[in-house]
């Protein structure tokens, strides 16, 4: 759950310099562990790291101020940068700006506390102060983590909190089942093989997209900064950088609150949902002939406007969170688009066909429609010529899903309880659950 903060001066000032603080401990940890393996070829660990934060402090006395765990989960997420390379899931780490480091996180019930009961409220902060927050989240129970941001001149607070299984799945499960097609002109194409419904893209970016362009040219006519020839960004440089951080943050919130709206109203009647499998990267790829590249580019703005990849996470997980099941139908054995829903047969068709003509048995449809159908009742195990292959399709729920193991506070709990029993010390770690 994300709350926004109102911190009144002098409270922003030391959020900003606990910010710069993590950002600096960050840079002094990448810079320790590319010292050590150029000089000595020593690689340094994550818990070497963090046992040498006391003699750090004794230095950096500033330092001595701050949480203890979230200084350890600064240097956790600096681990896990350096486990992402070393896997090539990621680039080298870098050193970064303040610019470029959005804030630090409370990973245990340490350091903060929390007065409200889902709606509104008050943040208390170690050594920073009280806040006044707003926001509402869906379900409530106890804190475990705080994650501080600041984003856009603004400050933020993400707190996960343990909420019981009763309290996410409704008491009445929605009986109803449905299929979805995702495209451009309507972003959604529903159906539960009787009614059907349509939901016109919203077009948020290019509605925004001329002021965007006139906010980008004029910041192109001031003073960039430039860190090789040592040029500092001008005043009105940053100011209509934030005026175009200002316009593209408006149309990412629009997106994001209009995507969870239609995945709650999805969620609220259906409990079985059956979706296309689709590789957004490789679908949003440039064109590889020239003369179809400003086309292409037009084509991968609206799918990117629509927002494909985060419309159907956010329908898979409210339909996880209440138990039910979602299926993710594999396109290139099942070809929607190109199968009837009434026969199976397939007949291939140009994207500038947009309405489904069956020449075996003359069932005709809106093209998107008929897809939906096609994904419904092949999820189902009743579309004409293929048989139930739900073993070739992904299929997740709530009652089957199994949690993916991560570097989280918790292993490493588990590493210095292992520790501390090979050494003959005791320690009490403390775990929680997201």
């Amino acid at each position: 759950m994300t709350f926004r903060l109102y911190p009144n001066k002098q409270i922003d000032q030391s959020l900003r310099y606990h910010r710069k603080l993590h950002k600096d401990l960050y840079n002094a940890a990448v810079y320790n562990r590319f010292t050590q393996y150029q000089k000595f070829k020593h690689s340094v660990s994550y818990m070497e790291q963090q046992n040498s934060l006391p003699a750090f402090k004794e230095v950096w006395t500033e330092y001595r101020e701050i949480n203890s765990q979230a200084l350890q989960a600064t240097l956790k997420r600096v681990d896990f940068s350096f486990e992402r390379w070393f896997k090539g899931l990621g680039k080298r780490p870098r050193f970064k700006s303040i610019r470029h480091y959005s804030g630090w996180t409370y990973p245990a019930k340490t350091g903060y506390s929390v007065e409200s009961d889902g709606e509104n409220g008050y943040l208390n902060l170690s050594k920073i102060g009280r806040i006044q927050m707003r926001g509402k989240a869906k379900y409530w129970g106890t804190p475990t983590t705080c994650t501080i941001v600041y984003r856009n001149g603004k400050w933020y607070a993400s707190i996960t909190v343990e909420v019981l299984d009763q309290a996410l799945k409704p008491k009445i499960l929605p009986i109803g089942a449905a299929g979805i097609d995702l495209g451009c002109k309507s972003a959604l194409s529903i159906t539960n093989g009787e009614s059907h419904k349509q939901i016109d893209a919203p077009k948020f970016l290019r509605n925004a997209e001329h002021q965007i362009k006139k906010a980008s040219k004029e910041k192109r006519r001031k003073q960039a900064p430039n860190r090789k020839k040592k040029i500092k960004a001008s005043r009105r440089w940053k100011k209509a950088q934030a005026k175009v951080s200002k316009l593209t943050s408006k149309v990412r919130n629009q997106r994001q609150n209009w995507v969870h709206q239609v995945a709650a109203e999805i969620v609220s009647s259906n409990s079985f949902v059956a979706s296309e499998k689709l590789e957004v990267k490789n679908m949003t790829g440039k064109a590889k002939k020239s003369k179809r590249k400003k086309q292409k580019a037009g084509l991968n703005k609206s799918i990117l406007d629509v927002g494909f990849g985060m419309l159907r996470s956010t329908i898979k997980y409210k339909i996880e969170q209440i138990g039910g099941v979602f299926i993710e139908v594999p396109t290139k054995q099942v070809k929607p688009s190109q199968t009837c829903p009434k026969c199976g047969h397939q007949d291939k068709k140009t994207l500038d066909i947009r309405v489904h003509e069956c020449t075996v048995c003359g069932y005709v449809q809106d093209r998107d429609i008929a897809a939906a159908e096609v994904m419904l009742y092949w999820a189902k195990g009743t579309l004409p010529g293929f048989g139930t292959s739900l073993v070739d399709g992904d299929v997740t729920s709530s009652t089957s899903r199994t949690r993916k193991k991560a570097g989280s506070m918790k292993q490493l709990g588990q590493m210095k309880r292992q520790k501390s029993e090979s050494t003959g010390a005791v320690v009490e770690t403390r775990s929680s659950t997201k």
